[in-house]
């Protein structure tokens, strides 16, 4: 295919709803770079997938949580869009890394809430601020946000309220941005039965029953169900939706 193609950076990129999200902006055409926290292997059989489209896709180590070490990924991303796509920019950056830790407010702990900080607010603010003269004019920005920000469900007031700020951080950036023609966008998942909240619906028997209850379509969500409105927002069908929370929940507690 033509150098020409659009280039996604998608972290957490090597399972779950960052997977996803990867190979539906691959089936569009785009090229895809992922990043991943530890597990190389699952990286590199996300990236042979995507190749095997007839695409380019590289992946890149990243601890999301550690900001003192995004200025070397960002060299890292430099070289490799230099090597593989003759590019100094990409166009595409999508927010996607997370972790959970789910606990009452009254005990949450200190190192939860740090933790939870680092990745979903901290690491999200200040790796798009060193990628900012990366990302090409016109390019787009999506954050993920969660259903829990409309709704409360006890055991996630840290997450959400991390959440709640990136939501806000997202109109700041669509403002700050808009001359370069960057459009930020958030797109908020209801429950997806993913690996990420394995651990809730394993522990709770009756969770899938209640999910779908509460679920104007009936069912828990689907990694499928997130990876295309990703994609869509990054298309030029999306170009013009800016700032704005895309709720992709079926319809939770309407």
């Amino acid at each position: 295919m033509e150098t020409t193609n659009k280039i996604a950076l998608i972290t957490g990129g090597s399972r779950g709803l960052g997977k996803n999200a990867a190979l539906k902006l691959a089936a569009k055409g785009n090229d895809v770079i992922i990043t991943y926290r530890s597990k190389k292997e699952e990286a590199e059989a996300v990236v042979k997938e995507i190749e095997a489209l007839g695409l380019k896709a590289g992946a890149l180590q990243l601890d999301t949580g550690k900001v003192n070490t995004f200025a070397n990924f960002k060299q890292q991303l430099i070289k490799l869009l230099k090597e593989k796509w003759e590019r100094s920019t990409f166009d595409f950056l999508v927010n996607n890394a997370g972790i959970d830790a789910a606990s009452p407010f009254a005990q949450t702990t200190e190192e939860d809430f740090d933790n939870l900080f680092n990745v979903h607010f901290k690491g999200v603010y200040f790796l798009t601020q060193t990628l900012l003269d990366v990302i090409a004019d016109g390019g787009r920005i999506i954050n993920l946000s969660t259903g829990l920000t409309r709704f409360a469900t006890p055991g996630y007031a840290a997450y959400a309220s991390m959440k709640g700020a990136i939501e806000v951080f997202t109109k700041y950036l669509a403002k700050e941005l808009g001359s370069r023609g960057i459009a930020a966008n958030l797109v908020a998942p209801g429950i997806i039965e993913t690996d990420f909240t394995k651990r809730a619906f394993d522990s709770h028997p009756g969770m899938h029953d209640f999910i779908s209850s509460i679920t104007a379509l009936g069912r828990p969500g689907q990694p499928d169900d997130i990876g295309g409105v990703i994609a869509f927002l990054c298309s030029e069908d999306g170009r013009w939706i800016n700032a704005q929370r895309i709720e992709a929940s079926g319809g939770m507690f309407l």
